[in-house]
């Protein structure tokens, strides 16, 4: 059965349901309360194996069924979570040595989650024992539709000398012996050089870049075999309880460090994240510049969206939403609200790049333990309040949509190469520091940074954006993948190519990026990219690596920036390329490439006096297509123009921004996608308080009301509103 097949054809919206924690049994009074709101799903059961079982061996599996029969004698689905990621306390007692070891070498605690080796036999003893337990109780209840294995899954490295063994073993079966190790590892520097295996250093102190790059593999590895472990677990009890239409899922968090979600989410029938975001003015356009460092939870509206495309990106297919915020998110001391229509404008979006769940994390506030103050959608008193209205809204416009707006295919202008093995090496040799940190210090945040830049520029620039994995454009050996995206196939549909940072490359990957270019498409190159190869060596190639006589542009050296520089528009040179209008204030921030064109026109310069003499931006045309090379990290403003100008100079480009936007002001956002049924979906945000109208370049139905808007008539928008319109 194809994946997506096994998903309702409706958008399924709802909460994480924890009836067990509430201080009064209430199962049939919050249900009453989720079918007024028009929630079709819930997920159950993942946070509570000391519920399921109490004592080692002893399990009570009969307390949820009243909350599952409750469920669907109200038609609402419910998706069940394996608990494996919160280990009873039993456990941690009678097998100690199940407790991850940090770097340090110390154990970590039991008190606080996911604090447990699971590779483990003891662990997975148990493990398997709960899971097969809690999913043969109710494979076979008729409100199950699938299942969540584990919980955000890689929250730690592990440290513990069983896994470091299970490392070394891993590097032996790769390199075979020794030496192979030490010359691909550069091991000659700080005397290095291992005679044995059994030489090879700890994790806990190492400073080799090249030891963490296969480190870092090897932990997301253990991740993502875990999760096909249990994965395969449900698939066996499932399958013999005859019900192989279910699903099976984990919920990623994409901060976490010890997960790769390209390769767990190819063990899994449909892939799922947990996107949390910044609310009130973090939703707001025009954004702020800089805007924050990101984290677990975002800030911007782009932001949101970038992490949708990621969700999308890991099977290129729809995906579902498995937690994101009711309340205010954070803590005691991070409660800001959403204002009104901000939980419509976000669902509606994420809908938009694919999503075909919405599901809220949670359902009723925490009266007790650590997320006392992670709102849910009924607040503390459990009485309906204004969340409550806000999403009962939204429930009654999915279940109007209906299917149309189910398993939407999200258009995109251009497409953005994602590297998780860059972001491992950037992390350990980060570009930039913030605040001033040890030049040896880790920055996890690194890559994303650089990545964000081009993220956010195309969503500023009014343009849809797909996230392409490195490793889906050229799959690597012995992953039973298809074989290598055809560089003119991707060329047609994506005629722009933003590559940021791609600093962990093969020699293959950078020549599909030259022959994306051969065959029409418009290659932009950021800072970073083909640098170092797979191990994360530094090339003896003329950098950018195998890029730079495609490109007509090589550098030698780079530096920081402390502060800004100016960046200078370069005059018009006549040619075929119109020249590149950079925004009044346009800066280069952060890192400098000394590029030295050798063909290449310039676009751009620095006003400074030693980096004035190397171009900033340069372009050239390249086969059928062109080479951009931005040689430092743009301020918004500018990584907007760039790739507006992009796309404007590519063939099959769109639109002026102003279509984009159908005329409207900064504040409009229009997502384009297609419906299964071929139906064209437009979905339309005011990302502000200042009410505004748009003019639709056609004719179109309103898929939530009556209204039929035509071809060029004013579309009016309220403050922080979304319409969602097709196309007749």
């Amino acid at each position: 059965m194809n994946a997506q097949d096994r998903l309702p054809r409706k958008v399924l919206f709802g909460a994480a349901w924890y009836p067990e924690y509430t201080p009064v049994p209430r199962v049939e009074e919050d249900l009453d309360l989720m079918a007024a709101a028009s929630v079709s799903v819930v997920r159950v059961g993942e946070s509570v194996w000391s519920t399921w079982e109490p004592e080692d061996g002893r399990f009570d599996l009969d307390w949820l069924a009243p909350a599952l029969d409750g469920a669907h004698e109200r038609g609402i689905s419910v998706v069940l979570g394996t608990p494996t990621y919160a280990v009873p306390m039993w456990l941690a007692r009678k097998h100690p040595e199940i407790a991850a070891e940090a770097p340090d070498g110390h154990r970590l605690r039991w008190g606080s989650r996911q604090e447990v080796d699971f590779t483990h036999p003891a662990f997975r003893f148990h493990a398997e024992r709960v899971v097969r337990a809690v999913v043969g109780r109710y494979a076979t209840h008729p409100a199950v539709i699938g299942y969540q294995v584990d919980n955000e899954p890689g929250l730690h490295l592990l440290h513990n000398p069983a896994v470091v063994e299970a490392f070394v073993d891993d590097l032996r079966h790769a390199y075979g012996d020794v030496e192979a190790l030490n010359d691909a590892w550069g091991l000659t520097y700080w005397s290095h050089r291992l005679s044995r295996w059994a030489d090879l250093w700890s994790p806990h102190g190492n400073a080799q870049p090249q030891y963490d790059q296969a480190w870092r593999a090897f932990q997301c590895r253990l991740t993502t075999e875990f999760i096909a472990w249990q994965a395969g677990l449900v698939r066996e009890v499932t399958a013999a309880a005859g019900r192989d239409e279910q699903f099976v899922t984990t919920c990623v968090s994409y901060s976490r460090a010890a997960v790769d979600e390209w390769d767990v989410d190819r063990q899994l029938d449909v892939a799922a994240g947990n996107p949390y975001y910044a609310v009130q003015d973090g939703l707001a356009l025009p954004a702020a510049d800089p805007g924050p460092v990101q984290g677990w939870t975002t800030t911007g509206t782009w932001a949101l969206i970038h992490t949708a495309d990621r969700m999308h990106a890991s099977k290129q297919a729809p995906f579902l939403v498995t937690e994101t915020n009711a309340g205010p998110i954070g803590g005691s001391s991070a409660n800001f609200p959403a204002w009104d229509g901000q939980w419509r404008q976000a669902a509606w979006a994420l809908v938009a790049r694919g999503a075909r769940m919405v599901e809220y994390w949670h359902w009723h506030t925490l009266h007790a333990g650590t997320e006392t103050y992670w709102g849910g959608v009924l607040p503390h008193d459990q009485r309906p309040g204004r969340v409550y209205e806000q999403v009962s809204q939204l429930g009654a416009e999915f279940a109007r949509a209906g299917a149309t707006v189910a398993g939407l295919h999200p258009d995109a202008h251009v497409g953005l190469l994602y590297s998780v093995p860059s972001k491992w090496g950037l992390a350990f040799q980060p570009p930039s520091v913030p605040g001033g940190s040890s030049p040896f210090a880790r920055d996890e945040s690194a890559y994303e940074r650089l990545v964000g830049c081009w993220a956010r520029g195309a969503f500023d620039a009014a343009l849809s954006t797909r996230l392409l994995h490195d490793r889906q454009v050229l799959p690597p050996p012995g992953t039973g993948e298809d074989e290598a995206m055809d560089p003119g196939g991707v060329a047609a549909e994506l005629p722009v190519l933003l590559v940021p940072a791609l600093y962990a490359a093969g020699d293959a990957l950078l020549d599909w990026l030259v022959a994306y270019a051969d065959a029409g498409g418009h290659l932009v190159l950021g800072v970073r990219t083909g640098y170092a190869d797979e191990l994360v060596r530094a090339r003896l190639d003329v950098k950018p690596a195998r890029l730079a006589a495609a490109a007509g542009v090589s550098y030698q050296e780079f530096s920081n920036l402390d502060a800004p520089v100016p960046l200078l528009a370069a005059a018009a040179d006549g040619g075929e390329v119109p020249p590149l209008a950079l925004p009044s204030a346009a800066t280069a921030t952060t890192w400098v490439d000394c590029l030295q064109p050798s063909g290449a026109t310039v676009l751009a310069a620095y006003g400074h006096p030693h980096f004035g003499r190397f171009p900033a931006i340069t372009t050239t045309a390249r086969g059928r297509g062109r080479v951009t090379v931005v040689g430092t990290v743009p301020d918004a403003a500018t990584s907007a123009a760039v790739v507006d100008w992009a796309v404007s100079t590519a063939p099959g480009a769109v639109g002026a921004v102003d279509a984009r936007r159908w005329s409207g002001p900064e504040t409009v956002r229009v997502s384009s996608a297609a419906a299964p049924d071929g139906t064209r979906v437009h979905v339309v945000h005011n990302w502000s308080w200042d009410p505004c109208d748009v003019f639709p370049p056609t004719a179109l139905r309103d898929l939530l009301g009556p209204d039929r808007p035509t071809a060029g008539q004013a579309l009016r928008l309220g403050p922080w509103d979304v319409r969602v319109l097709a196309e007749r």
